[in-house]
């Protein structure tokens, strides 16, 4: 991955060890070297609730960044591998034969690659599911592909239709990574600021850009894309596809699958690492800062607030080994009740798995450790019942018990 940029003094620097280093952007040379160091089992501590939590690994993969199930497919679990390939596991086990393999579509190394996929909320029935990379050319890319019918541990290529492709020039880094379906059934995407450092082409406060945002379209059953009436900028000026926007890099979001909240772990500069966090709602036409911002600190600017101005929840330094927020969800798996109702996430150079009370008056200050570390965790997810599940680019993939 790219390590992380500054202003000026540091606007083109090269990618450093694809295997040390994850898209979120990273520190400074010495950080990507701290992520690079060789995999450790986790040091297991007792949590300040007085439960112990422990993390059980359940396979191992090449650099596995998301995991994800499928609506009707209960014994199924599906782990994206970054250089272009869905694993299936089915009761455990890892199946020899791969779900999709699109690697010869797919321009892989430092943060770009296959980041994640979303299935359709229909999937049981249209089989219908769509996937993030990075293409050939450098740009964002969103596919819809089917499943075959009949088959559930294999997708069919011939199947796969262009949703949307946004142009990313110039830069690898801030390609974003994450879809999801929300609570309204619509699918969102969250794209990077285009990358280098400081957003030097403005792009994130730019509502004619699609980069730097937080996008929302519904997709077509044949391919491409229609956008929902109620989406921030339809009948105005701006780019009607985008939800929010003032992010900088949000290569990690998600839905609390009880409130429908969505909480967004985003990519800082050099100082600092925010977490947003709001109703859906609030989160409509929302400009979350960058890059007048760094977290709460101004960064470009006066220090004018933007019109609908959410600041982040939580922000943390990226003094000592921290180098980039990887967002995790917010924990309703009723197995580990020490965490019910709060945010776990994580730093990938840190490795330090922590978490708090996105409900809180100060959530900042119910920010803690769980006890549990993981080596460059690269992302998280949730399974059909609420368990989450915790990936290291170095391989492994854990679930949290």
């Amino acid at each position: 991955m790219a390590a992380r940029l500054g202003r000026a003094r540091l606007a083109a620097v090269a990618v450093v060890l694809v295997s040390a280093v994850l898209f979120a952007a990273l520190g400074s040379s010495d950080r990507a070297g701290r992520a690079a160091a060789k995999w450790s089992p986790p040091q297991i501590r007792s949590v300040s609730a007085g439960e112990n939590l422990r993390l059980k690994r359940i396979g191992a993969f090449d650099a596995p960044v998301f995991v994800e199930d499928a609506p009707g497919q209960r014994k199924l679990l599906f782990v994206v591998e970054q250089p272009g390939v869905i694993r299936v596991m089915r009761k455990g086990k890892t199946l020899r034969r791969p779900f999709l393999n699109i690697r010869k579509l797919v321009r892989y190394g430092g943060e770009q690659g296959l980041l994640s996929v979303a299935f359709d909320p229909g999937y049981r029935r249209n089989r219908r599911f769509y996937v993030y990379y990075v293409n050939e050319g450098g740009d964002i890319r969103i596919d819809s592909l089917r499943r075959k019918k009949g088959n559930a541990t294999r997708a069919d290529p011939r199947s796969r239709r262009k949703l949307i492709e946004v142009p990313h020039p110039v830069n690898e880094n801030h390609n974003g990574g994450q879809l999801q379906f929300g609570p309204d059934d619509f699918l969102y995407m969250g794209t990077g600021d285009g990358g280098s450092g400081g957003d030097p082409n403005g792009n994130a406060q730019n509502p004619e850009s699609l980069l730097g945002k937080l996008l929302r379209l519904e997709p077509k059953r044949k391919g491409g894309y229609s956008v929902p009436g109620s989406n921030p900028f339809v009948g105005g000026q701006g780019r009607k596809e985008i939800y929010s926007l003032g992010l900088r890099n949000p290569y990690r979001f998600s839905f609390d699958r009880r409130t429908g909240d969505i909480s967004i772990g985003d990519v800082g500069q050099e100082e600092w690492e925010e977490i947003d966090h709001e109703t859906l709602e609030r989160a409509r036409g929302a400009n979350f800062g960058w890059d007048l911002f760094e977290g709460t600190h101004v960064y470009d600017g006066d220090g004018s607030a933007p019109a609908n101005y959410e600041p982040p929840i939580h922000e943390y330094s990226l003094a000592g080994s921290n180098c980039a927020v990887t967002g995790g969800y917010v924990v309703r798996d009723p197995a580990i009740p020490a965490l019910a109702g709060r945010y776990v996430y994580a730093d990938f150079c840190g490795g330090q798995l922590r978490s708090l009370d996105p409900d809180a008056a100060n959530p900042g200050a119910t920010d803690a450790p769980i006890g549990l570390d993981v080596d460059s965790p690269s992302s998280f997810g949730e399974g059909r019942r609420g368990e989450i599940y915790v990936t290291s680019l170095n391989g492994p993939v854990f679930r949290i018990r």
